[in-house]
């Protein structure tokens, strides 16, 4: 179908703020992982965190949210269901790294402010669209005959 199409349904503004949203999320997990990735090739830091020279905990870590990054990034772009749950699962990683378990991997004041912030507005959001989904489906029942 083309997007001018007759039939095909309009996005509401609420709608067209989350995607965008979504996608604004999306750069900064492609940023992310990046960062993660330039610091286990030793590209990044002078080279002070390439993986073979990370303690454990940072072994574990690092590649894991090296790898979910990127792919959270994906999902987020595209607007399917599994890119929130993949930010979700590598944000909370990232809190307990850097919240709960600071002693091992130091504090990330910026980290921990933007994920609390994407949960807010993405929470705001989902709100938002249910309301909106709510009241047309309730104008709809009115409507009928």
């Amino acid at each position: 179908m083309e997007p001018d199409s007759p039939t095909a349904p309009k996005r509401t503004l609420t709608q067209i703020l989350f995607v965008i949203f979504l996608r604004l999320v999306a750069v900064t997990c492609l940023w992310f992982g990046l960062q993660y990735w330039s610091m286990l090739v030793g590209y990044s830091l002078g080279g002070r965190a390439r993986f073979d020279l990370l303690s454990l905990p940072w072994q574990v870590a690092a590649p894991s949210l090296a790898v979910l990054f990127p792919v959270a990034s994906l999902g987020l772009w595209l607007t399917v269901s599994w890119g929130p749950v993949l930010f979700a699962l590598a944000a909370v990683t990232q809190v307990l790294m850097f919240k709960l378990w600071s002693d091992i991997f130091g504090t990330n004041s910026f980290v921990l402010f933007f994920h609390a912030l994407a949960a807010s507005l993405y929470v705001l959001f989902r709100v938002a669209l249910w309301l909106e989904e709510r009241r047309r489906a309730e104008q709809v029942t009115t409507d009928l005959p």
